[in-house]
């Protein structure tokens, strides 16, 4: 490891080390919690959709949200480990083949929906019976 992915590391365990990012991947739809300042207000402002694209290059690492808006397609571009990103929470996980979702910005209704991942179920092993 040279001396600047190193340095990038520490970086890294600096910023994330007061805040938890859960794992989320491309169809999941999110609410990330940004910090936005107005004079000398600070308020958190919620940004919800569906992450179409992520992107890790370690202390550059980047994701893609979209949602529609007021019927017009709204994409925002988050840096991963933003001091600026309040929080981010998975609301529903999309079952997807695909690692860039970017033909979703030629879909709209119905077509642009994303399955959601089911949980697999576990077989309940059954317990053998007393003699």
């Amino acid at each position: 490891m040279n001396l600047i992915e190193k340095i990038e590391q520490e970086e890294i365990a600096r910023l994330s080390a007061n805040k938890v990012l859960p794992s989320f991947a491309p169809g999941d739809t999110v609410v990330v919690s940004v910090n936005v300042v107005e004079g000398t207000r600070k308020r958190a402002q919620a940004f919800e959709g569906v992450v179409i694209a992520k992107r890790n290059r370690g202390l550059n690492s980047s994701f893609i949200v979209r949602k529609i808006s007021s019927g017009e397609g709204v994409e925002r571009t988050f840096q991963t480990y933003s001091p600026l990103i309040a929080s981010v929470e998975v609301k529903r996980r999309g079952d997807v083949r695909r690692a860039k979702l970017y033909y979703l910005r030629d879909r709209s209704g119905k077509s642009a929906r994303i399955k959601e991942k089911l949980q697999a179920r576990t077989k309940a092993v059954a317990a053998p019976a007393a003699e």
